[in-house]
Formats: C-alpha cells, sequence, structure tokens
C-alpha cells in the first residue's frame, strides 16, 4: 500500500467514524438528552500531598451512576443498533445485532449529581477524609450531557490509639486474645471497611473457639476525636449492650449421633445403635460400620464447638463417594451450661446414601483424523459401600471396531480393540491412619486391568496393567496421586511378514516394542484454581513423574530381564501451565505451556512405546493429524506406514492460544493458535550389521529427528476457528484447523497461508468431546 492509499485508508475510516457518531444524534427523541458520562477531578488540601490519589480516584470512580453507552472506537455501537431496532422493518441483521451487543439508551434524565454527590461524601467519610467537598458541573449540547465532579480532598484522620473496653466477662479475654493479629494499626488512617473486616475475622474465630452463638453485629467501633486537635482520633472496641447472655458464653459438644443410612420420612421406631468413641450410630440395619465411619468426624465429646472442624467433617463424609447429601445440625440443650459455664450442643448427622448399585451403558461412534472409523460399545458397572466402608467397586469393559475408510493403499485396514478393567477405591490410606489429612478423604486405589488390540494383516497387541496407589486433596486448589506400585505388561505377538519387514526397517519403533514390563513409580501434583468461580484469572499447573525400572534392577541383579521378561528403565516428566483471562459475559482467553521429557537408561535405549510422546490431534496441535507431528522434521508418510506407524519422541513441546465467546445460547465459539513437536534426545545406534534399507532409514530418523538449536524451525505451528456446543459441562467440539508451519517439508518452503496454500491437505477437522484445555 503506498504513501497515497494509507492517507485515503486512513481518512475514509475518520470518516465513517465521525459520521457514525453523529448518525445516533438523529435517533436521539425530542426533550431527551443522551448522557456521556462523568468524571471526577480531585484537589488534595495543602497537608494531604501524601495521599495516593491514583486509589482514591479509582475508588470514587465506581459511585459514578450510571454507567453511560458504552464506546468501541468512538462509536456507540450497541445504541446505534438499539435505535435501528426500533424502526418499523429493521432487517435481521439489525434485529441480530440488537440482540447480541444492543443497548438501552442512558438519557440525562436518570442522572442525579446530588445524589452521586452524597455518595462521593459518604465514601470519603469512611475513608478518613471527613469534612470533605464535592460538587458538580453539567456540560450539555443541545442533544448531549455529561457531568463534572469536582472533589476537595483534606488531610485523614489517623489513629492514635486502638484498645478493646474490657470488662469481666471472659469473652473478653479471647478478643483481647484475637486482637494481636489485628490489620488496624496506629498510623493507619480511618477506615470503615477496615473496621468491618476487622468484626468479621473475629467472628470467624470466635465461632472456632466454641461461641455457637456469637455474630459480627454484637461488636461496635467507637472513634474519639475529641482527644486531639490535629485530625488523630481513637479507636475503641467493645461489644454492643443488651448483646444476649447465651452469645457470649462457649459451648460445648454433648452428644454426636450420626444416621448413616437417613431419609426423610423414614422409620424411626426400629433402629439399630451402635456405639463407638463416643459416637451413636443410628441405622436400621448395619449400611456403613460404625468403626469405618467414625475416622471421617473430626470433632468429639466434650469439644468445644468449632466451625471449621464442623464444615471439614462435612466435606470429608461428601467426599468418601456414598453420599449425596450430608447434613449437620447442632441443637441447643435446655441445661443453662455446664460446670465450667459453657453451653452445651447436641450435634445430629444425617447422611443420605447415593443409590448403591448402578449400571451405564454406552453406544459409541468412532471418527479419527487418521481415516478410521467404527462402532463401539461400554459397559460400566458401579457398587458403592461395597464392603460397607465406603468403598467403590467398579467393573468396566470395551469393544470397539474400526475400518480404514480412506481411499489409497492403506484401505481396507481394520482393528478390533476390547479390554476389562476392575477398580477398588477405598476412601482412606491403606494401611495408613487419615488422621493428617483434614481437607478431605484421601483415597487408595487399587486398579487391575487388560486390553487386546488387534490390527488386520499387522499384529495383535495384549496388555495388563495394575495399579496401587493414593489420591488425596490437600485444599480446593491442590490435589495429588502417589502410586508407588505400577505394573505393566505388554505383548506383541501374531504380527504379519508386513509388520515384520516394518520393524526390521526401523530399530527404534521394534526396540520400543522389545521391552514388555514395565514397572513404574507415579507422582502427580495439580493446583488447579478453575474451580473457583470467584476467580477471574484462574491459574492452572500439573506436573507428573514416571520412574520405571530402578528397583527390578537391584531385584534382578542388574539383569536385563526379570521373570525372563525385559524390563524398561525411564525417568519421565512432563508440566502444564495454563492461564485463563477471564472477562464479560463467558469471554475468556487461554495461553497453555507444555513440556515433557523422558530419558531412558540403563536397560533401555528407547522409552517403551506406551510410554512415548505424540503430538498432533483435537487435544494437541489441531492443524496436523493425530499423532502425525515429528519426531523433529521426520515423516513416515511415503512409505506406506501412516496408519499404525504413530510417530513419536522422548521430547514434547506445545504451546496453545485460544480466545472463547459465546454466540448464542448453548452455542460458544473459539479462535486459536496451535504449536508443537516431538524430538528424539538420544543418537540412535546405527549398525553395519542390519541391511542398507534400515542403515538408512535409521540415519534419517536420527537426523531429522534430534533436538537442536533450530528447534523453532520444526514446529508444527496452525490456527483455527470452532464451534462447541456447551450443555451443563457437556461439551461437543467441533474445530476446523489449517497449518501455518510445516516441519516435514523442505527448509524454505514450510510456511504456508492458512486456508488457502495446500488444498485439501490444508484444512484438518477436528471432532472431540470436551474442551482441549
Amino acid at each position: 500500500m503506498n504513501t497515497t492509499s494509507t492517507y485515503r485508508y486512513i481518512f475514509f475510516l475518520l470518516s465513517f467514524l465521525v459520521t457514525s457518531s453523529c448518525s445516533i444524534k438523529k435517533y436521539i427523541p425530542e426533550g431527551e438528552t443522551l448522557y456521556t458520562g462523568a468524571e471526577i477531578e480531585t484537589t488534595l488540601e495543602e497537608n494531604a500531598k501524601d495521599i495516593k490519589i491514583d486509589a482514591l480516584n479509582a475508588e470514587l470512580n465506581t459511585l459514578l451512576r450510571p454507567e453511560p453507552n458504552s464506546k468501541i472506537i468512538g462509536m456507540r455501537l450497541g445504541l446505534y443498533y438499539h435505535y435501528k431496532a426500533q424502526r418499523e422493518k429493521p432487517g435481521f441483521i439489525n434485529k441480530w445485532l440488537n440482540k447480541k451487543i444492543g443497548e438501552e439508551p442512558v438519557y440525562f434524565s436518570e442522572v442525579d449529581p446530588q445524589r452521586v454527590e452524597e455518595l462521593i461524601l459518604n465514601r470519603m467519610d469512611n475513608r478518613g477524609f471527613f469534612y470533605g467537598k464535592a460538587n458538580s458541573e453539567i456540560d450539555s449540547t443541545r442533544k448531549f450531557a455529561g457531568v463534572k465532579y469536582t472533589v476537595d480532598v483534606p488531610q485523614p484522620y489517623t489513629l492514635e490509639k486502638f484498645e478493646l473496653e474490657k470488662d469481666s466477662l471472659p469473652i473478653y479475654d479471647e478478643i483481647q486474645d484475637l486482637l494481636s493479629e489485628t490489620r488496624i494499626k496506629p498510623g493507619d488512617r480511618f477506615d470503615l471497611q477496615l473496621m468491618k473486616f476487622e468484626r468479621e475475622r473475629i467472628d470467624v474465630a470466635m465461632k472456632q473457639r466454641g461461641y455457637y452463638n456469637f455474630n459480627p453485629d454484637f461488636l461496635i467501633f467507637e472513634a474519639d476525636t475529641n482527644r486531639y486537635d490535629n485530625k488523630k482520633f481513637d479507636l475503641f472496641l467493645r461489644l454492643k449492650e443488651g448483646t444476649p447472655s447465651r452469645s457470649v458464653i462457649p459451648y460445648t459438644i454433648d452428644s454426636i449421633t450420626v444416621h448413616p443410612n437417613y431419609s426423610i420420612g423414614s422409620d424411626t421406631l426400629t433402629r439399630v445403635s451402635d456405639t463407638v468413641n463416643g459416637i451413636n450410630f443410628v441405622q436400621r440395619e448395619e449400611f456403613f460400620k460404625p468403626k469405618k465411619l467414625e475416622p471421617y468426624i473430626l470433632f468429639e465429646k466434650g469439644q468445644n464447638y468449632n466451625s471449621q472442624t464442623a464444615r471439614l467433617t462435612s466435606n470429608r463424609l461428601s467426599s468418601i463417594g456414598s453420599y449425596k447429601f450430608v447434613n449437620t445440625r447442632f441443637s441447643e440443650k435446655d441445661t443453662v451450661a455446664n460446670e465450667n459455664g459453657n453451653g452445651l450442643l447436641d450435634a445430629d448427622i444425617f447422611l443420605s446414601p447415593l443409590n448403591k448399585r448402578s449400571l451405564r451403558a454406552e453406544l459409541q461412534a468412532v471418527s479419527k483424523s487418521n481415516g478410521f472409523a467404527g462402532p463401539g460399545v461400554a459397559l460400566t458397572y458401579n457398587n458403592r459401600n461395597f464392603f460397607r466402608g465406603g468403598e467403590t467397586f467398579s467393573l468396566s469393559g470395551n469393544f470397539s471396531y474400526e475400518t480404514q475408510i480412506s481411499a489409497g493403499s492403506n484401505s481396507g485396514l481394520s482393528s478390533i480393540a476390547g479390554g476389562l478393567r476392575a477398580d477398588l477405591v477405598i476412601p482412606r490410606l491403606v494401611p495408613f491412619s487419615p488422621s493428617r489429612f483434614k481437607y478431605s478423604v484421601p483415597k487408595t486405589k487399587i486398579s487391575l486391568g487388560g486390553d487386546i488390540l488387534k490390527r488386520s494383516k499387522l499384529y495383535t497387541l495384549t496388555s495388563v496393567n495394575s495399579t496401587f496407589g493414593y489420591t488425596w486433596n490437600a485444599n480446593k486448589y491442590v490435589y495429588h496421586e502417589l502410586n508407588p506400585i505400577n505394573l505393566t505388561y505388554v505383548n506383541l505377538a501374531n504380527t504379519t511378514a508386513e509388520f515384520d519387514s516394518i520393524l526390521a526397517k526401523n530399530p527404534f519403533l521394534r526396540q520400543s516394542f522389545q521391552q514388555q514390563f514395565i514397572a513404574s513409580l507415579n507422582y502427580g501434583f495439580t493446583y488447579n484454581e478453575l474451580a473457583d468461580e470467584e476467580k477471574s484469572n484462574p491459574f492452572f499447573f500439573s506436573t507428573n513423574l514416571d520412574i520405571a525400572g530402578n528397583l527390578l534392577s537391584l531385584v534382578s541383579g542388574n539383569k536385563n530381564t526379570v521373570f525372563g521378561l525385559e524390563y524398561a528403565q525411564y525417568a519421565k516428566l512432563d508440566v502444564d501451565l495454563r492461564y485463563y483471562f477471564k472477562w464479560g459475559k463467558e469471554q475468556a482467553f487461554i495461553t497453555r505451556v507444555y513440556a515433557g521429557w523422558g530419558i531412558p537408561y540403563g536397560n533401555s535405549s528407547t522409552l517403551p512405546f506406551v510410554k512415548q510422546f505424540f503430538s498432533g490431534g483435537p487435544y494437541s496441535v489441531r492443524a496436523f493429524k493425530i499423532r502425525s507431528l515429528g519426531p523433529g522434521t521426520f515423516s513416515s508418510e511415503g512409505d506406506g506406514t501412516t496408519s499404525f506407524f504413530d510417530q513419536s519422541g522422548n521430547l514434547k513441546l506445545e504451546a496453545n492460544l485460544e480466545y472463547r465467546f459465546p454466540i448464542i445460547s448453548y452455542l460458544k465459539g473459539a479462535f486459536f493458535a496451535d504449536a508443537g513437536n516431538v524430538w528424539l534426545t538420544n543418537k540412535l545406534d546405527i549398525s553395519d550389521d542390519e541391511p542398507q534399507a534400515t542403515q538408512d532409514f535409521n540415519q534419517e530418523l536420527s537426523t531429522k529427528g534430534q533436538f537442536g538449536k533450530d528447534w523453532t524451525k520444526q514446529l508444527g505451528i496452525g490456527v483455527g476457528f470452532g464451534l462447541r456446543v456447551d450443555i451443563q459441562s457437556f461439551v461437543i467440539r467441533l474445530d476446523l484447523a489449517s497449518p501455518i508451519q510445516i516441519p516435514y517439508l523442505p527448509e524454505g518452503e514450510r510456511i504456508r497461508t492458512p486456508f488457502f496454500d495446500g488444498g485439501s491437505n490444508n484444512l484438518v477437522f477436528n471432532f472431540a468431546i470436551g474442551y482441549p484445555f
């Protein structure tokens, strides 16, 4: 674009903006004036120069009422399309735009400057700026009007002394002890909001010290400015007169009764009662063993009431997995007090069970980006409270058939897959005590499963997996998973001559199938703020560590087999970081970075096939087919193996950007950009005993797949857009993506214009369930 064209473009854009803004005027009704907003100008007194004026201005600006119509690049588009939609024949586009971004007009007749002045002065008083001044001035034309507020900010009142006015009641000793952690300090300016916070803080702490009937409204602050003439004040805290006597004494738990099988309207006559450690368990028949349920209750008979302990107990009972409702009720006894002067409480815990057994069946239709498609079925049986101790037993099975429906040399290939898995989840640490886990119940998980995959004309792959481990939540953000025992046996059998030739040609793939036995220790840590709806910018962090073969190496005496099976040795670590920036109505911008590295050593020269990293697909770099990237600039296309050889590596790097926005009702949209690949970090051994074709293949894979300083030029990069049907967190996702950089093309030919270059190969359609991250 030359200079003349640039000036014309700028002139046209400015003309359009001015014309659009002025076009609003003709729609404003006679007798009305459009409100254009307000501004505040603050002036500090000479002795108030050290005040942080920006923070004060920001707070006062929140008081301006009402909000004017919004502007976008100087245009009131929301108002414009609202007016357009009011015409006799608005047209479909104007009606749709009004529904999406339209705004009701805000007229000056709705503005009350005097009321805003009162709000400003009240807020200044609450922040210690007593005797300030606020004035307003209206700035108007024939159709538009705004307000300018001028505020004189005086020197604030600052705290000289803060103390508690005490009498003989024991409760004052408790409050005095809590004031050691107060945020109200001498030298601070008067701040009503801080005083409200202090009352709430004391209330929470008092309820944790047994004061069941305490209330923050019973506390009152009094400020005394008469002792000073230099804008200082003393602050006193006391209980209000007339505070009920039952609110100033602590309460002790006199009895605890648990109803493990409670339902509304249930028979209350025929009950079996049992007592464990002073806790009464009442149930029609033994639904839950009292000795198994008692450790989840954190408060005891004779203890002072503690609101936090009661809340944590409810959380623990809910997380067992056997109950849909947990209701803890405390009731005061008629007895005024015990020998210590404490009130008495009876605690009743009502537990409403979930259905003990459930059976779920799923019919599935699978369509993969590598051309395979077919039906599947999955069955899951759940038995909750299996041994009457909150255990959940699950048995699941699946079966699927897929066939290669795409044309070409690979058409006609098919695969049959099936699996059976049993899981037992025990809501406690076996064999350890759960007493240290206050926030939620730690769980022990034992799993045993088997899978079989038969690919026509290629091979049969069977595997058996068994794990024993623990999961627990440290708090509402932090989750841990530790599997000290994780055993996997993989057997490759019934290989055809065609697949044997592939293995002979590709030693890297052959070695990854040779190690049949994996004995590893896994640990996972997750920090997740997404569940906290109050956070507008939640953060997600997850890391997993997987170490295999070290113990077997000691047991086997450093031999490369155990029980006649070759075992794997490696260390593998991955990190997943995500940041969510949310605003407006369901709008979010998400950034994600993922890195993973696996190091084979000792008995292994490569990672086992099931432990390698892959890139590409609907949950990765969406502009490339599933598992089709890498390693490095290597590609298996052209050798006829793409249908069964998934390209892999021991190093993976990925980054994603995604902007999500609502369209209409349950339909959401997104624009995204992805980048990533996998690489090799170890040089492959090239043996002179191998056939020349094998040596050539190994040399190409080793050269093209190595991670090096030019790794950024080897990234698969793509952009795209998508539609998501989001119905109460069940998401069906459709994404269309196109590559910008294709790493396996010759250097100098890797960059493409997305959606235009490359013909049909430049478009990748992804169908998936759930968000990608």
